[in-house]
């Protein structure tokens, strides 16, 4: 028997759904049924099918109490929106609602959402204080049931000097020997917060093991949405990490995701960073979770947001909040490496190609437009001798609009512009990141999907991912070179 609010969403979802036009979505990014989305949840594969999850407000399309979204998909591109499954209805998650978690399978079947619930808790001096404790439901796919003695991670069981307003997004996951391992966050005022790490052998009965990584106020004021697994023999952390001061341009000012790549003990629970890198290096990504596919491959989605410019949209958007595309991760020579899932390769079609194609000044290319593309893009001098001063994609274009990839090669800095995209809104418009120096040759991939740009530099070295909302008419292509540039070029319509 589902609750009265978990009903209601699910009515209210059917109806507004039905009134958004497909044509005003992108075709490949996912969207809420109806009102906000924001961080993913629950990325799993149950049942012969990818499940998603994800924080949810059906009502608005911004922030409220949270429910959880839901919808499925058997290739991670094409998803199947499904009744929401969390709603906030009981005391202990009744507050702000149901915060970000993840899901894994049961032995006996079922499928476990391990999730943050948010309530009010009344102070001595007759104020309220958020608390935030982890808890879980389960269930087959389609209805899920909350666990009766929830919370099953209490506040209280937090180590000394962390905070039980800011205790939440457990990822989930199951050792070889069938134990259950999740990774916390917390803050703690003195050090900036950490990554706790928590045991059980049921997935029922926690108890804490570790700090498993400490912040020391590097990476922000808080990280949130901690993700830890193994890839390709090393150990690696992602952490999203709240009001980041600049380090030149490998993480930026304000929100940010980073990855540490390291080593853990598993007799002390610790974790002990070797390296460290941005995720994405564009304007909008956070709040990233990750999944092993049944194949092995190890698979990222994020939410394709800025949480700094989250309110600056109309009550009147059916919709707002997307993900990325899936990604394929890999560790090479110490460094995060991310793909687009291959499962993208096989919806490309109408293929338009150029080779050794000259730009001076700028120009356009016969087949080269579209709102809809994945293009493949080697851009290199017409000579050793003869390098250019810069080099420019402009794509969403009309007359007035674009929204730019810019590369630098004497500094080694790709840019991603969205200034003259039609925003009338001062926020962040422009990203750049150092890329390798090769002399001037670059490799990228930018796919294109109505209202984003996600651009992987280097065969997934680097990305960048971007939103706009520029009208869809704008739909020209053009490239623009300040010297002479020789490019050859792949470009594909998508299914």
């Amino acid at each position: 028997m589902i609750s009265q609010k978990l009903s209601e969403a699910r009515v209210y979802e059917i109806k507004k759904e039905a009134e958004i036009a497909i044509e005003n979505r992108p075709v490949f990014h996912l969207t809420p049924r109806v009102g906000w989305l924001n961080d993913p949840n629950g990325f799993s594969f149950y049942d012969g099918l990818y499940h998603l999850f994800y924080q949810y407000n059906p009502y608005r399309p911004f922030w409220g109490p949270m429910h959880w979204g839901h919808v499925i998909s058997r290739d991670l591109l094409h998803w199947t929106y499904q009744p929401a499954v969390l709603a906030p209805d009981q005391p202990y998650d009744n507050g702000n609602g149901c915060f970000s978690g993840s899901a894994q399978t049961l032995d006996d079947g079922r499928q476990i959402l391990l999730y943050t619930g948010v309530s009010w808790e009344k102070q001595s001096d007759g104020s309220m204080k958020e608390i935030q404790q982890q808890c879980i439901a389960s269930g087959d796919g389609e209805v899920y049931k909350k666990y009766e003695k929830n919370p099953v991670i209490s506040s209280d069981q937090l180590p000394k000097g962390y905070d039980r307003s800011n205790f939440r997004d457990p990822k989930l996951w199951k050792e070889k020997d069938g134990s259950w391992r999740c990774v916390t966050v917390s803050r703690n005022e003195t050090n900036g917060g950490g990554v706790l790490l928590f045991e059980s052998s049921d997935c029922i009965s926690w108890k804490f093991k570790s700090v498993m990584a400490e912040n020391m106020n590097r990476f922000g004021r808080m990280w949130e949405c901690p993700d830890f697994f193994t890839l390709d023999g090393q150990n690696v952390l992602i952490v999203s990490t709240m009001e980041m001061e600049a380090e030149e341009l490998e993480y930026p000012n304000g929100n940010g995701v980073v990855c540490q790549i390291g080593h853990f003990d598993n007799q002390t629970g610790q974790f002990h960073s070797i390296s460290s890198q941005s995720v994405d290096y564009g304007i909008d990504f956070y709040a990233p979770q990750t999944m092993l596919a049944p194949d092995g491959r190890r698979i990222l989605i994020g939410w394709m947001q800025n949480l700094a410019s989250v309110n600056q949209h109309s009550e009147k958007e059916p919709w707002f909040g997307q993900m990325t595309i899936p990604r394929e991760l890999s560790v090479k020579k110490g460094r995060l490496i991310q793909r687009p899932v291959r499962e993208l390769d096989a919806c490309r079609h109408n293929m338009v190609s150029y080779t050794n194609a000259i730009i001076s000044g700028e120009k356009t290319l016969k087949g080269v437009c579209g709102r809809i593309a994945d293009i493949e893009l080697s851009i290199a001098p017409q000579s050793e001798e003869n390098r250019y001063y810069m080099f420019e994609m402009r794509f969403a274009q009309d007359d007035k609009h674009y929204t730019s990839l810019r590369y630098h090669p004497h500094e080694s800095e790709l840019e991603l512009d969205r200034s003259y995209s039609g925003s009338r809104i001062a926020m962040v418009h422009k990203r750049s990141c150092k890329v390798q120096d090769n002399s001037g040759s670059l490799k990228l991939r930018v796919v294109i999907d109505r209202f984003s740009a996600e651009v992987f530099v280097n065969d997934g070295e680097q990305v960048m991912s971007i939103t706009f909302k520029t009208d869809l008419k704008a739909e020209k292509i053009s490239f623009v070179a300040y010297g002479v540039v020789k490019i050859d070029i792949l470009k594909y319509e998508i299914r």
